[in-house]
C-alpha cells in the first residue's frame, strides 16, 4: 500500500481574476493559484468505532475537540498510521467507497469523511484478524454514522476504495489558542482545499514572522511572548504548497481557550 507521502497529486494552476498592483495604476500581474485535486483510487479497509451518536470520536489525536461545534460533525474517520502521516494529514478529506462485499450498500455509494484522528496499532494482533491499523495498512476506522451510509454496521469491517478530495469549507480558517504568556499554542481548523497544513508562521504587531513548530495533530507552537500584540498568521498547505496570509487574526487582548475566525482560506 502507498504510503501518504508518496502519492501523486495533480495541482491544476488557475489564473485568480484579481490581481497585484506593482508600481503603476496600469502595471498588474495575475496570479497563479495552486488548487487542490483529487487524487487516484487506492483500496484499503474501513471499520467503524462508537455508536450512532459519534460521541466516542469527540477530541480525538488532532485536537479538533468538540466535533459538532468545530464544523466536522460524524462524517469523520480515524487514520491508520500509514495514513496519519504524525498528524500532517489532520484535516484531510477522502472520498470512501465500499466494494466487494455482500454487506456493502447496493449502488455502491460512497461517503466523504475528514482525517479527525488516529487509529493506532494492536501489535497483539494480526494484521489481517483485528490488527486493522497495523502498518502497512491503510485503514479507515469511521464513526459509526459515516460507516452506515456505505455498508451495513453488522459487517464490522469491509473491503474500500478510497481517495483524496478537496476540503470544501464554509468561511475561512480557525485557530483556537492554547498555552500561556511564554508559548502559544494554536489548533488550525477548517482548513480548505488539501485540508493539510506543512509550515505555520505567527507574527506579532512588534515582531518579524516567527517559524511556529509541529506539536501534533492539528497543532503548532512559538515558544515566544506576544501577549499585548496583534496576532497574523502565515501557513503553508502540506500538499499543495500554497502559503496564504491572514493578517490581524487576534486583537491586541486575545486570550488562551479563544477561537478566532479569518477570511481566508486554501483552494
Amino acid at each position: 500500500m502507498a504510503s501518504f507521502t508518496s502519492w501523486s497529486f495533480k495541482f491544476l494552476f488557475m489564473t485568480l481574476a484579481t490581481f497585484a498592483i506593482i508600481s503603476k495604476p496600469s502595471l498588474a500581474v495575475a496570479v497563479a493559484v495552486p488548487v487542490f485535486q483529487s487524487s487516484p483510487w487506492a483500496a484499503a479497509h474501513a471499520t467503524f468505532y462508537g455508536d450512532e451518536s459519534a460521541s466516542q470520536t469527540m477530541g480525538g489525536a488532532c485536537g479538533y475537540g468538540d466535533l459538532f461545534s468545530n464544523g466536522y460533525g460524524t462524517d469523520t474517520a480515524a487514520l491508520s498510521t500509514t495514513l496519519f502521516n504524525d498528524g500532517f494529514a489532520c484535516g484531510t478529506c477522502y472520498q470512501i467507497k465500499c466494494v466487494d462485499s455482500p454487506w456493502c450498500y447496493s449502488g455502491v455509494p460512497s461517503t466523504t469523511v475528514t482525517a479527525t484522528n488516529i487509529c493506532p496499532p494492536n501489535w497483539a494482533q494480526e494484521s489481517n484478524n483485528g490488527g486493522w491499523c497495523n502498518p502497512p495498512r491503510a485503514h479507515f476506522d469511521m464513526s459509526k454514522p459515516a460507516f452506515m451510509k456505505i455498508a451495513t454496521w453488522k459487517a464490522g469491517i469491509v473491503p474500500v476504495m478510497y481517495r483524496r478530495v478537496p476540503c470544501e469549507r464554509p468561511g475561512g480558517v480557525r485557530f483556537s489558542f492554547q498555552g500561556n504568556g511564554y508559548w502559544l499554542l494554536v489548533y488550525v481548523m477548517n482548513v480548505g482545499g488539501g485540508g493539510d497544513i506543512a509550515n505555520m508562521w505567527v507574527k506579532g504587531s512588534k515582531t518579524g514572522w516567527i517559524n511556529m513548530s509541529h506539536n501534533w495533530g492539528a497543532s503548532f507552537q512559538a515558544f515566544a511572548t506576544l501577549g499585548g500584540q496583534s496576532l497574523s498568521f502565515k501557513l503553508t498547505s502540506y500538499s499543495t504548497k500554497e502559503t496564504i496570509i491572514a493578517w490581524n487574526v487576534a486583537p491586541e487582548n486575545w486570550n488562551v481557550g479563544s477561537t478566532y475566525k479569518t477570511d481566508v482560506n486554501f483552494h
